[in-house]
């Protein structure tokens, strides 16, 4: 098996967005979360991303994995504590649609994180994810 070495990422990364901006609420947050079944979504103002919140974020301080159904009260007590930009991760690493698969691959290995925004001239244009290169190898089989 050989895998091309040069592919850039903007050929496996999700364009189809599902952003949050800073003014959004942690319910609008987790309700996207489950409806579109994703861990991560960009943070935007404007067309700049300035934070990634991944669900794991808002499990550290909520009930959102629904095993609590009869604490909705509780949660959105909690949810009403915090702000987005409280809870979103702000220090993120960003990639251009031509940077290689196998350099965000290298990026997503040796990180905490799992998912990357793709940037151009400043705007946020997609996201990939630990989960689009896993498809993209299995791909290659």
């Amino acid at each position: 098996m050989k895998v091309q070495e040069r592919v850039p990422v903007s050929s496996i990364m999700s364009t189809q967005l599902v952003v949050l901006n800073t003014s959004d609420g942690l319910e609008k947050a987790e309700h996207l979360f489950k409806k579109h079944r994703i861990r991560h979504i960009p943070v935007i103002q404007g067309k700049k991303i300035v934070g990634m919140l991944s669900l794991t974020d808002l499990l550290r301080i909520s009930f959102a994995d629904g095993a609590y159904e009869e604490e909705e009260d509780i949660e959105a007590v909690v949810y009403d504590m915090f702000s987005i930009s409280q809870v979103m991760a702000k220090n993120i690493k960003t990639v251009s649609p031509e940077t290689t698969v196998k350099e965000v691959a290298q990026l997503l290995s040796k990180e905490e994180f799992h998912a990357l925004p793709v940037v151009e001239d400043g705007a946020l244009v997609g996201i990939v994810t630990t989960t689009d290169l896993i498809r993209y190898l299995l791909d290659q089989y």
